[in-house]
């Protein structure tokens, strides 16, 4: 059975590697990577594909950065040529961007099966490209392959065959869980600082970040939040060049300062293990949600909605939308709620961190790939 995987985005890789990993203990498999080059530079692609034990891609498109309808456009136009020639059996997806969507497309014209892994999440909100890129990703596929019981019921609702769906749990935690271990073991990676609590912050979305007056009133309520706590905030490429513009137009932008860091794109495992030990985190990625959630740290996510509801009823998600003063006041109590527990110094090496919980949400147990991998197995008869 031949397997072609499309990987574009940071996100798409974490998702990719279990799979990759559990379909390569069936030697009747024929594997073949294709990244499409939607994130290109090494720190936000190569050194991931180093720390998740990637394997080279066997094909890089080299798409780059563009508009939706471009960068759409170019995958579709780079990935067609390569299907006719790997003729793959089944073509895996992840997530939610732009290569996943202009992937799924290719492959319907082509007559060739997807399968779409992190299917049938929804935030009911159209505005957001992704939720079009998903919309249109589970209408096209052929195995949809779940990471919680909401989204099943999203597809049904939708419409779709119930024989296509398949509730298999959540292939970022076997990533998570899998790479856990060894961003624990160096307590170096937590840096800075070491020794005190720090809020850790990421922010992404055009919504929020190309919004310059409210990036900059999100910066004040940042800086008078590092009054109580260091903040940590590695910059997205995208953001970075927001505030480069708010520094143009002669905004003060603190980077750097003694409390308040601004810092280049984590590698995973650094990332993981600032979150791992981070009082509180504040973001608007949906993968961040997820991991919060099975780590047990508490987030809140800068958006009106989420497609991954299961962190606000099991997890430790909490929605503040753009209200800065519900967020002030959301970390105001979360804070206070940690600093019950914990002693005036922090230890980040010997803290008494919540032990990550794998029945917290069902399935999310780190064998969501081995599931994926049994279906496949079975649907190529």
């Amino acid at each position: 059975m031949k397997i072609l995987h499309v990987v574009g985005a940071r996100p798409n890789f974490m998702k990719a590697a279990p799979v990759l990993r559990a379909l390569a203990a069936h030697k009747d498999v024929q594997q073949t990577l294709v990244h499409t080059g939607q994130h290109y530079d090494d720190a936000m692609s190569g050194v991931f594909f180093a720390q998740l034990e990637m394997p080279a891609p066997d094909c890089n498109l080299g798409v780059g950065s563009g508009t939706h309808a471009q960068q759409t456009a170019g995958v579709m136009l780079a990935l067609e040529p390569v299907l006719l020639e790997r003729g793959p059996d089944l073509v895996l997806v992840y997530g939610d961007v732009n290569s996943t969507v202009a992937a799924a497309m290719v492959c319907a014209k082509l007559g060739i099966r997807v399968g779409h892994v992190e299917a049938g999440l929804r935030s009911r909100d159209r505005t957001m490209p992704e939720e079009i890129n998903r919309l249109l990703t589970d209408q096209l596929s052929d195995l949809l392959f779940t990471p919680s019981a909401d989204a099943d019921e999203n597809l049904k609702r939708e419409g779709i065959d119930g024989a296509k769906i398949h509730l298999v749990g959540n292939v970022m935690i076997d990533t998570l869980t899998r790479m856990l271990p060894k961003a624990s073991a160096n307590s170096s990676l937590v840096n800075p600082p070491d020794t005190q609590p720090y809020a850790l912050v990421t922010l992404h979305r055009p919504s929020n970040v190309d919004d310059l007056p409210w990036l900059r009133e999100l910066l004040s309520t940042l800086e008078d939040l590092s009054e109580q706590l260091h903040i940590i905030f590695p910059v997205h490429p995208r953001t970075r060049g927001r505030l480069e513009e708010l520094k143009s137009k002669s905004v003060s932008v603190r980077d750097n300062s003694a409390r308040l860091h601004l810092t280049n794109p984590q590698p995973y495992l650094e990332f993981l293990a600032l979150q791992r030990h981070a009082a509180l985190v504040i973001t608007d990625s949906g993968g961040i949600q997820e991991e919060t959630t099975f780590l047990g740290v508490p987030c809140l996510t800068v958006r009106e909605n989420t497609e991954r509801p299961v962190t606000l009823t099991l997890g430790t998600n909490q929605l503040v939308g753009r209200d800065l003063r519900k967020l002030r006041s959301a970390a105001a109590a979360v804070l206070a709620q940690d600093s019950t527990r914990q002693s005036s110094t922090w230890q980040s090496s010997t803290r008494a961190l919540q032990v990550p919980d794998p029945n917290r949400v069902p399935l999310w147990d780190g064998h969501a790939s081995e599931r994926i991998a049994e279906v496949i197995l079975r649907s190529r008869s």
